[in-house]
């Protein structure tokens, strides 16, 4: 890993190839204007200082339009370097004219099968992710998403119907909606993958499953680890961030950081149920494993303790001793066979008795 403290150049670390273009909302009161253009300069007509201005940025690919947009709202270059890193980790960073937010966001979509016949039905989902900054300054915000998408198309809307009159507050209420959205998406994934954890945990209490048990455990564990590094770090950022004094947030919308911060314990809460389940489902699997080999086993010894008594008396017919009155018996044969089928019923059916077949 190269030292980005030596080196002014801008790479974006992620795999989307979306080409890097712009919305612009620009609002008050009274209006709203709306903007599209892949360059901050197509957008100057709308930007107004005076007004509060929500810039969406969709696909990180052209650095340079990045740099720009940085460079304009007096955002430094340790933070536009963080923008540009995919898989930088979960943080709130404050400043005097800033609140950075980096975070993840999910999408569950469905897998492609390819023909597979074998995907069970808890498999044929995945959870995609995204990297979302969220940046809050004194009249306007800015987003930053890896993708085009339409995660944040109800903010939208609602700006545009002026519901709840949005367009009334200050801009940090718009950084608290945006909040609000991304808590909603974590809600919905730890639910998913909640509801997962409780199919799974169906499933195993029936031991005669032949279904990949295994394997179905190790993906939501992984999804579970992704989602848990995405919002852990939260928990502690994030009350500082409602105890800080930044003038950039202002009392009056307090209370509705206060309701993100309900959304966030929440999914915290919900993250460490799954995190117990995960770890019964566990233990669970390991003891079926543990019931079917003992199973397998008993049926074994079964078949063994049958074959013991017909070992036996093939044993002692088999001795070449000159006094045995079997061997010159005419009907010795059959008379052998039938014994050690009658022994061999009898055996089994004391066993059927027992309970222990």
């Amino acid at each position: 890993m190269n030292n980005n403290l030596l080196s002014e150049k801008l790479i974006y670390t992620g795999e989307s190839t979306t080409p890097t273009h712009l919305h612009l909302c620009t609002y008050s009161a009274i209006k709203m204007e709306e903007a599209n253009g892949s360059s901050l300069q197509a957008l100057d007509a709308t930007l107004d200082e005076e007004q509060i201005n929500w810039l969406q940025i969709h696909g990180m690919n052209n650095t340079e339009i990045i740099r720009q947009i940085c460079e304009r709202f007096e955002i430094n270059f340790l933070t536009l370097q963080d923008i540009l890193n995919a898989n930088h980790p979960t943080k709130i960073e404050e400043s005097e004219k800033h609140i950075v937010l980096i975070l993840k966001i999910f999408k569950i979509e469905k897998k492609k099968n390819d023909g597979n016949k074998d995907i069970q039905e808890g498999e044929e989902k995945e959870k995609l992710q995204q990297q979302v900054c969220i940046i809050l300054g004194n009249n306007f915000i800015l987003t930053f998403l890896e993708e085009e998408t339409d995660f944040f198309d109800d903010v939208i809307n609602a700006l545009r119907n002026d519901i709840l009159k949005i367009r009334q507050r200050q801009s940090d209420y718009l950084f608290s909606v945006l909040l609000n959205s991304v808590m909603s998406n974590y809600i919905s994934t730890v639910s998913f993958i909640e509801d997962a954890l409780e199919d799974l945990e169906e499933e195993m209490l029936n031991i005669t499953g032949e279904n990949k048990i295994g394997i179905q455990i190790q993906t939501l564990r992984r999804e579970y680890m992704m989602i848990k590094k995405t919002v852990l770090p939260l928990k502690e950022q994030y009350v500082r961030l409602l105890r800080t004094e930044n003038l950039l947030i202002h009392k009056a919308n307090r209370i509705f950081f206060n309701d993100v911060n309900d959304h966030l314990q929440f999914v915290l809460q919900t993250i460490e149920i799954c995190r117990e389940t995960l770890s019964s489902l566990v233990d669970l699997y390991i003891s079926n494993n543990d019931l079917r080999m003992n199973d397998i086993m008993k049926r074994l010894t079964i078949v063994s303790t049958i074959f013991i008594p017909l070992t036996f008396l093939a044993g002692v017919w088999g001795m070449n001793f000159e006094n045995m009155p079997e061997l010159n018996w005419k009907h010795g044969y059959l008379f052998a066979w039938i014994l050690m089928l009658i022994i061999g019923v009898i055996v089994f059916i004391y066993f059927r008795k027992k309970k222990w077949y």
